[in-house]
């Protein structure tokens, strides 16, 4: 009798004892003051059996012994969490200072890591009974609730982990997870079928497709910038999406995605200015000159995002349904972000420096191999890091008119929206613009000097609107005293083709041309010859390569007023096609063509340009394909008409119609509608 009625008084303060260890957790999150002891009498065991009722918990419920020691909680409590997949080793503050004696948690069921709850990262969804995990870590088993055994530290451990709101009160919950590189997201307002993103919207959990693999990819995923704004967990407590219309949630996701991409984009460019641009062991390996035209100002533009993100962050913060973001992105893109102008204008020597250091430096190959392998740099090259200001600005305007598009028409918000995607489209044409000027200037004057007239009219060849479209080696086939045949002879011209005129000379060195003729472009017609047409049969082949591939290029009128032609022969199929559509592209140009009844392809791999007709590529562009050759795509990139060649295994093509005429749709409002 006595041994079951001491089972019973240790029952009954057991509870007592849990009640007392969680008043004291509540009361260190709540009050900043001094703590405040409250002592409870406890009843004697001879007054317990006619006064008091065991009181038994939850934890002591047959329930809670059937599943284990952990407490079952109302379900208003549990904190909705989900795994967060880390990609990569970037250095995380936590909230909470660890310190050796928590030891502890490893008394927690196995799959209750700090780091898979309490967090709001990209991932997959949680099992049924994960959702409240996050309260089930601070819950030790009954067997560790004795109040001795709980020390000051272990409850300040515990006090941050128990909701996780003070740990979102700097963010607002929004952005308090690692951020993703930029290279490895793509802004939905990007995706070629904007329906599609539409929908994916309205999901609880959106999933991005994947490419096809290519080993040539810099990057062969794509993932969300950050959890959708309908995900966030401010605006599913506030019960903000059953306040809103589906129309206004897709706005307020075009919205939330310049901010979370602009998070990504400050963090890939906090990357390059510390690992790369601030490498001593780096810097060591070249000139002065060459580090400057590596780099330029990119520690300019990085602070300027980061000043651009937290705008964009506060406005947010302020309220999660946001209203408008357009006036921060005007104000920033006509007063503030010049210095992507600087930026885009080094594009050139940019590209020129790094080609030769990589070819001609083997101290700077080795430490920069060094940097990129690093856990923090995801493995990516450093050109991934370098292009990303040009990446960033091209896109802005694509997801400012997103938004324009989510916006109803006549409203203040519109209005703000449409103003902004001019001042941001103006921005990236003076970036353009930038980068074009530096370097045809410097390659018109270099060209002038290479060239020698003689008895040829002399031509002014440096002016502020030309620029060079082609220039290459053809052998040149001759006439011989047989009307049947025709043969080629050892001598080759060289051609350079300007947007306005074309010049043929003969090269004499290798920075030297003679003049041979020139004729303006008006005036210039070229024709594909077959091998057998007009009974040609050459005896040799051209510059002592493969088969010859014909053209004749007709100069109605040649410098001092005559007709001349030209039959020529180049080494492939592609580049003879690549001479034929520059020598006739002023003409297509003419031709009203319906690009809606052409192929479209979404690039996934970036291309950098080799040859002045080729087209650089960013991953996420969109391309109307025109021509196709041996390979190569001749096509328009839609976001500012600049056409070239680029590899076929770049882009893949979009078979989606409905895509395809919204892209056209969209592409000629925005030109018109920015006027740039």
């Amino acid at each position: 009798m006595s041994h079951r009625q001491s089972d019973g008084s240790l029952g009954d303060q057991a509870p007592l004892l849990l009640e007392k260890k969680f008043a004291s957790e509540l009361r260190l999150e709540g009050i900043s003051g001094p703590q405040v002891t409250v002592s409870v009498a406890e009843p004697s065991s001879e007054e317990e059996p006619a006064k008091m009722k065991p009181i038994v918990l939850s934890t002591q419920s047959q329930a809670a012994m059937k599943l284990g020691t952990q407490q079952i909680i109302p379900k208003n409590l549990a904190v909705s969490s989900r795994s967060k997949v880390r990609h990569h080793t970037t250095v995380v503050t936590l909230p909470v200072s660890l310190e050796p004696q928590v030891d502890k948690r490893a008394s927690a069921p196995p799959d209750g890591s700090w780091d898979d709850y309490d967090s709001d990262g990209e991932g997959c969804t949680l099992g049924r009974n994960r959702r409240n995990q996050s309260y089930r870590v601070a819950v030790k088993s009954l067997d560790n609730l004795s109040p001795t055994s709980l020390t000051s530290s272990q409850l300040s451990t515990l006090k941050p982990k128990s909701f996780g709101r003070k740990r979102n009160a700097k963010h607002g919950g929004s952005f308090k997870d690692e951020p993703r590189l930029y290279q490895e997201i793509r802004e939905r307002g990007l995706h070629a079928n904007n329906q599609d993103t539409d929908d994916e919207l309205l999901d609880d959990f959106v999933q991005v497709e994947h490419p096809e693999p290519d080993r040539g990819i810099v990057v062969k995923n794509y993932r969300p910038a950050h959890l959708s704004w309908s995900q966030l967990p401010q605006v599913q407590e506030q019960g903000i999406l059953q306040m809103i219309t589906a129309e206004e949630r897709k706005r307020q996701e075009a919205i939330f995605e310049i901010i979370t991409s602009e998070y990504s984009y400050q963090h890939s460019l906090s990357i390059l200015v510390r690992l790369f641009k601030g490498s001593h062991e780096l810097r060591k390996t070249m000139t002065a000159t060459e580090h400057h035209h590596l780099f330029s100002n990119i520690s300019e533009i990085q602070a300027i995002s980061q000043l651009f993100f937290e705008d964009l962050e506060m406005r947010h913060r302020d309220n999660p349904l946001i209203r408008n973001i357009s006036d921060i992105v005007q104000n920033y893109a006509a007063n503030y972000f010049n210095p992507y102008i600087v930026y885009c204008s080094n594009e050139m020597y940019q590209q020129r420096t790094l080609q030769k250091l990589l070819s001609t430096n083997t101290a700077f190959k080795e430490v920069l191999k060094k940097i990129e392998i690093s856990e923090e740099c995801g493995g990516l090259p450093m050109i991934s890091f370098l292009i990303l200001p040009m990446q960033r600005v091209t896109r802005l305007p694509l997801l400012m008119d997103t938004i324009c598009q989510k916006t109803p028409p006549e409203t203040v918000e519109y209005s703000a929206a449409v103003w902004a995607l001019k001042d941001i489209s103006k921005l990236v044409k003076k970036c353009n613009d930038g980068a074009k000027r530096m370097e045809r200037t410097e390659q018109m004057y270099t060209i002038q000097n290479q060239m020698e007239f003689g008895k040829i009219k002399p031509f002014p060849l440096i002016s502020a609107s030309r620029w060079l479209l082609k220039r290459g080696e053809l052998a040149v086939c001759t006439e011989e005293p047989s009307i049947f045949r025709k043969a080629f002879s050892n001598k080759s011209y060289y051609l350079f083709l300007f947007n306005d005129v074309l010049i043929i000379t003969r090269k004499k060195s290798e920075e030297s041309y003679v003049v041979m003729e020139y004729a303006r472009l008006p005036h210039v017609d070229v024709e594909v010859l077959e091998k057998n047409e007009g009974q040609m049969s050459p005896p040799t082949k051209p510059m002592g390569g493969s088969s010859p591939y014909l053209l004749k290029v007709l100069l109605k009128r040649t410098s001092d007023g005559r007709q001349d032609q030209f039959i020529l022969a180049s080494e492939s199929q592609i580049d003879r096609a690549r001479w034929v559509t520059a020598l006739s592209q002023h003409k297509q140009m003419k031709n009203n063509i319906n690009k809606e009844d052409l192929s479209q392809y979404e690039v996934t791999k970036a291309y950098m340009p080799k040859e002045p007709d080729e087209l650089g590529l960013q991953q996420a562009d969109v391309v109307i394909v025109m021509q196709k050759e041996d390979g190569w795509y001749f096509g328009e990139r839609l976001r500012d008409g600049q056409s070239g060649w680029f590899p076929a295994g770049c882009a893949s093509e979009i078979t989606n119609r409905v895509a395809v005429e919204q892209n056209v749709r969209r592409m000629e409002r925005l030109r018109k509608e920015t006027n740039v």
